[in-house]
């Protein structure tokens, strides 16, 4: 599309005559400093001056105002501004002068020329010669903007962030056989398609996330529109639908061990000391989220969670317990389907999200009366922590918390990075706005103990009465990737703020050693950087970028929509932060993979050849702690390979020597040790068994209801739960491997007279007694809610609920 007239900047008439050797030469000028600060230099005929850019020391602006110089070059990205017209200038008009390349790489120097105040989507961008971009090609490494698709800077930052997360990166790219779904949207698909653009040898300058962008709208109407909205909500809303996509039961083989984690323990005569326990001040709980008005983009999402909790935990993962009946029985043959029909146990999930984020947090609540202290575990999935103020940080200073061995600073050798001048100005901040807040002051404050009293009392159950208590917390299970959300919005009833306060953090060497609980598995403590999500601007507007450290190269890199540029490690270290992503850090692990690899390279001849998951294998590769070997997910309870699985088991493991096998299975534990693979022909017959089972039960139900609907004044009409009978039809249509529990309408009955009468307003469906006695004899359950006859037909508008399952069962 050609340029309008009124878009051409009418001072590029006063460039000279200027060749490509001539801006070559310009470039290389104080090359060895060009990460720290950009170098501009005039397009003016005959002005050989190049200066540094407004990031530094503004030369080049002073030398445009004095000299009436209007066009400069930024002699990075070669994007050149024009100060009279205050916008960046294109010479696709003079290809005389700069030839624009046929496939022009988008990229951002670390400081522009000028900050546009609209956000160029499409820059012309100039490279010069190869040799130039030869000087570059560190900053090009597996390197990949994200187009701006509209107020989407909160996705692509969340998005850049979780891609230079190493385990959750190699697994989309190296156990891509192991992403399979068959849920909508298949977000996990449109993140694994991401992920291999991202990183592909012949990648573009940037990728546009549409499908991924499209997806995400599915699932959660926030994010539908062109509103801006909170990277934070983004990230949970992605990881719990990849979670909710990949997740696979474990099976009991594989939970032997583990936590129970969600599960409320009470230990009656328990007294935690205070170097055993620290404490946190709110119960850990889920967060609702209300979308903002269209009215105020760029500013995050308000939640109920910023108004109570500090624990950020993902939605439940795990089904809930349901009552124990009799089992079921089949006739013949179908007796080796080991399924309970009246009683389905709790389930429980993983999936490499889970593996890779979740952790563990041991709470506990103490009666100050009788010293009875409860505890519960919960899962979280990152930390919502507060950013203390000047009074909160005197009371962290002067309590427990400073005779702890917490990094209350930064590293020691942040200041020598900085320089002098740097610790001056920081040293004159300290002075005037108070002591410095560090990440792990506010972990302090996250992990301080919480007085219940007054209108927070506790209710003890041993004492029976409100009681004053004080409540615990630590972590119990460290995950392997650490995601630290820090509380920067508060969002009121007439208005919402952004608290702007820098919170320094460590680049390396986070110990969270200081809050871990007694009982922790958690062997490594000491985290790494390796992104942070900034926001720029304020809780009505701002912009999202992210900073990432390369795993190829280890450089640090500024991803801003589509430009990417690289950045000293100090210009991170003073970032705003928003949103953090720590990694187990861990000395052993690296010496493990040395150790196999070498193993693997060895020439001795191996009398046998053992299959090991591919999935644990990724985790060995990528993690600090991988846990003991995993093979379990490839396998049945019977040792075979489930018939559903049979057909892409090349996918799912991957064949090790013997020496290698035995090496791991010794460091690491676990199992079982797999040398012959065969499909497991129990599991086929229970499949065929509950094919049958299913078949059996959806046409006896649609008989005896097509009767129903047939009967036009029928004497009995009983009523069951839609909840209920919402899980069955899942059962039969084959959407859930397990059956239901047993018939539950307690919630659609009241106690009224001694007699159980149908709940006002209750979500019912209306059967025959022949099926309510089918399904009953099946799963048993109740109780038995009858609608009365005798009553005529009311209003249909008043019939909330009174409906025969008529449409429900169509699909069926």
């Amino acid at each position: 599309v050609a340029m309008a007239e009124q878009d051409i900047c009418p001072h590029l008439d006063s460039i000279g005559e200027i060749t490509k050797e001539d801006l070559l030469q310009k470039s290389k000028v104080g090359l060895h400093s060009f990460i720290e600060n950009v170098l501009v230099s005039t397009l003016q005929n005959d002005c050989p001056y190049v200066g540094c850019g407004e990031s530094y020391s503004d030369h080049s602006t002073l030398h445009a105002q004095a000299k009436k110089h209007n066009l400069t070059v930024n002699l990075t990205t070669f994007r050149i501004w024009c100060y009279v017209c205050e916008r960046e200038v294109f010479l696709e008009h003079r290809p005389a002068l700069v030839p624009v390349p046929a496939a022009p790489h988008h990229c951002k120097a670390a400081e522009q020329v000028r900050l546009l105040s609209n956000r160029v989507t499409s820059p012309h961008l100039f490279l010069v010669s190869d040799a130039v971009s030869n000087l570059h090609n560190l900053l090009l490494t597996c390197l990949t903007g994200m187009k701006n698709i509209g107020n989407s800077c909160y996705m692509n930052a969340a998005l850049q962030a979780l891609s230079n997360c190493p385990p959750l990166t190699q697994f989309f790219l190296d156990c891509s056989g192991l992403v399979r779904t068959d849920k909508k949207p298949a977000l996990c698909k449109s993140y694994q398609k991401l992920i291999s653009e991202l990183w592909h040898k012949k990648r573009p300058s940037y990728v546009v996330p549409t499908s991924l962008s499209h997806g995400i709208k599915l699932v959660n109407p926030m994010f539908r529109g062109y509103a801006q909205q909170d990277t934070q909500e983004f990230l949970r809303c992605l990881m719990d639908q990849l979670h909710e996509e990949l997740k696979e039961p474990l099976t009991e083989c594989s939970m032997s061990g583990e936590g129970s984690d969600g599960e409320e323990r009470r230990d009656g005569d328990r007294s935690p000391s205070e170097d055993e326990f620290l404490s946190c001040d709110s119960e850990p709980d889920n967060e609702a989220s209300m979308t903002q008005p269209q009215s105020t983009p760029c500013s995050p999402v308000r939640t109920l969670q910023e108004l109570h909790p500090k624990l950020s935990s993902s939605p439940p993962r795990s089904s809930p317990l349901r009552s124990a009946g009799p089992a079921y029985s089949f006739k013949k043959g179908e007796e080796m389907l080991l399924l309970s029909a009246r009683k389905k146990k709790q389930s429980h999930y993983r999936s490499v999200i889970s593996d890779i984020f979740d952790g563990s947090i041991l709470s506990l609540v103490q009666c100050l009366t009788c010293d009875r202290v409860s505890t519960t575990v919960e899962t979280f999935q990152d930390l919502s922590l507060p950013i203390p103020g000047k009074e909160d940080l005197a009371k962290l200073h002067s309590s427990i918390h400073q005779n702890l061995p917490v990094k209350t600073g930064v590293c020691p050798d942040t200041y020598g990075s900085q320089g002098w001048i740097s610790y001056i100005m920081d040293s004159i901040r300290r002075w005037f706005w108070g002591p410095m807040v560090t990440l792990e002051d506010c972990l302090a404050a996250f992990f301080a103990a919480d007085e219940l009293k007054g209108d927070n009392m506790y209710s003890c159950e041993r004492c029976k009465k409100l009681r004053n208590g004080v409540k615990y917390c630590k972590v119990l299970r460290l995950p392997e990737i650490l995601c630290i959300h820090l509380k920067r919005f508060r969002h009121e009833v007439m208005y919402s703020f952004k608290i702007s306060n820098h919170v320094s953090f460590p680049l390396e060497g986070l110990d969270m050693r200081p809050f871990l609980a007694k009982e922790s598995p958690s062997q490594v403590t000491t985290y790494d950087l390796l992104s942070v999500i900034c926001h720029h601007g304020t809780a009505g507007s701002g912009h999202y970028i992210a900073y990432c450290q390369n795993v190829i190269n280890g450089q640090w890199y500024e991803f801003d929509d589509q430009y990417v540029t690289e950045v000293h490690e100090t210009v991170v270290q003073n970032a705003e932060a928003y949103v953090l992503f720590y990694r187990k850090s861990s000395e052993e692990s690296v010496r493990e993979r040395q150790k196999v690899v070498a193993l693997a390279n060895m020439k001795e001849p191996s009398l046998l050849q053992f299959y090991i998951s591919r999935e644990w294998l990724n985790k060995f590769n990528t993690f600090a702690e991988p846990g003991p070997i995993s093979n379990h997910t490839f396998l049945c309870r019977h040792g075979g390979i489930p018939p559903n699985k049979y057909h892409y088991i090349d996918d799912l493991v991957v064949i090790v020597p013997q020496n290698v096998w035995e090496y791991l299975y010794n460091s690491f534990g676990g199992g079982p040790a797999v040398n012959h693979l065969y499909m497991c022909a129990i599991c086929q017959v229970e499949i065929e068994a509950l094919a049958k089972r299913r078949k059996m039960e959806i046409d006896t139900f649609i008989k005896l209801n097509k009767e129903f609907q047939a009967e036009e004044a029928p004497t009995v009409i009983l009523c069951i739960s839609m909840q209920w009978f919402r899980e069955w039809e899942s059962f039969v249509k084959g959407k859930d491997n397990e059956p239901p529990g047993p018939i539950d309408n307690s919630k659609i009955g009241v106690m009224k007279g001694g007699h159980i009468q149908l709940k006002q307003g209750a979500d019912y469906g209306q059967i025959s007694e022949e099926t309510w006695q089918y399904l009953l004899g099946i799963y048993g359950g109740g109780p038995e809610i009858a609608v009365r006859q005798t009553v005529a037909p009311a209003d249909p508008d008043s019939l909330h609920g009174e409906r025969k399952i008529e449409a429900e069962t169509r699909a069926l």
